[in-house]
């Protein structure tokens, strides 16, 4: 029997899916069950009539599906698979910042743990950020945290000077710079240029002038859909590099090129098609919030998935 045939064996005997995100390595997206983003993941965990959810992505991924699906068991294939953007903040440190801000709106990507999303009133994604920012009162005061390069691109969208912003990062798209996107923009004349929010080029990437590339700021899944409808040949992708093997299977008669070539989450590559098995062989390792967390957390959840 092969890997993938226990695997297809134990999804059977478990009634479980396999839910992956978009930056997972090639192997572990194609026997997913479901693929997207993260309000993707979370939308369809609701959704799944599934009894086991294995959540092949970061912990925070599998403590989202955890809140909303407590009927559920959830899964994550390996417990160190964290995410360097949710380490940037600390519910004490929140809690400090919202004391200088006491009537403002705490609004958290879904990129934290549960413990601040249940000290938050939003939660959001990067396809779904400005929404949610427009959907409170303009004169109100608005906690963004933890990634500054998002909530300065939220910024910039929504025109906001009350948006206060956490000096949190991803260090994968941090490390994307301007230079080489820039020279791979060069040498690839007439591409699109395809930026997700979480870059810290993305304010220099957009003064690129439009007569040399266009360039557009989106999500995963919204680089996804436009790459499907755009005329472009050729992209250039400024995200973690997993996500272009969704884009080439998706547009075969496309050219996707990496931005950035070493743009690799090491956390989205500890899952692996073994870790699968034995989280269903085993049934490690379970991620389940505590009650009292879980009723505060849901409620910016339910916000983020109902603005969208």
């Amino acid at each position: 029997m092969t890997l993938l045939d226990e695997i297809e064996m134990l999804k059977a005997q478990r009634h479980a899916v396999i839910l992956a995100h978009n930056y997972e390595p090639g192997p572990i997206q194609d026997i997913a069950d479901f693929l997207g983003d993260s309000l993707a993941l979370a939308r369809w965990a609701q959704q799944s009539a599934a009894q086991v959810l294995v959540m092949a992505g970061v912990y925070f991924m599998a403590e989202t599906a955890s809140i909303l699906c407590p009927d559920k068991r959830v899964l994550i294939p390996d417990r160190e698979a964290g995410c360097s953007l949710a380490d940037t903040i600390t519910p004490e440190e929140l809690l400090q910042w919202h004391a200088e801000y006491p009537e403002a709106v705490v609004v958290s990507y879904v990129n934290t743990s549960a413990a601040i999303k249940a000290l938050s009133d939003y939660c959001c994604t990067s396809s779904n950020a400005v929404q949610v920012v427009n959907a409170i009162p303009p004169e109100q005061d608005v906690l963004f945290l933890p990634d500054f390069f998002l909530g300065a691109h939220v910024r910039r969208i929504t025109g906001r000077k009350n948006l206060h912003l956490w000096h949190g990062e991803c260090h994968v798209h941090a490390a994307i710079e301007n230079e080489g996107m820039v020279e791979k923009v060069r040498q690839n004349p007439g591409s699109e240029l395809l930026i997700h929010p979480e870059c810290g080029c993305t304010t220099r990437a957009l003064a690129i002038p439009p007569t040399t590339v266009q360039g557009r700021v989106l999500s995963t899944d919204g680089m996804l859909a436009h790459a499907k409808r755009s005329a472009a040949s050729t992209f250039i992708v400024a995200t973690e590099v997993g996500l272009l093997h969704r884009l080439r299977k998706e547009n075969p008669d496309k050219n996707f090129v990496a931005a950035h070539d070493g743009a690799l989450c090491p956390f989205m590559n500890m899952i692996s098609l073994e870790k699968i098995r034995d989280a269903l062989r085993w049934d490690r390792y379970e991620v389940r919030v505590p009650e009292a967390v879980r009723l505060r957390a849901i409620l910016p959840l339910k916000r983020m998935v109902s603005v969208s």
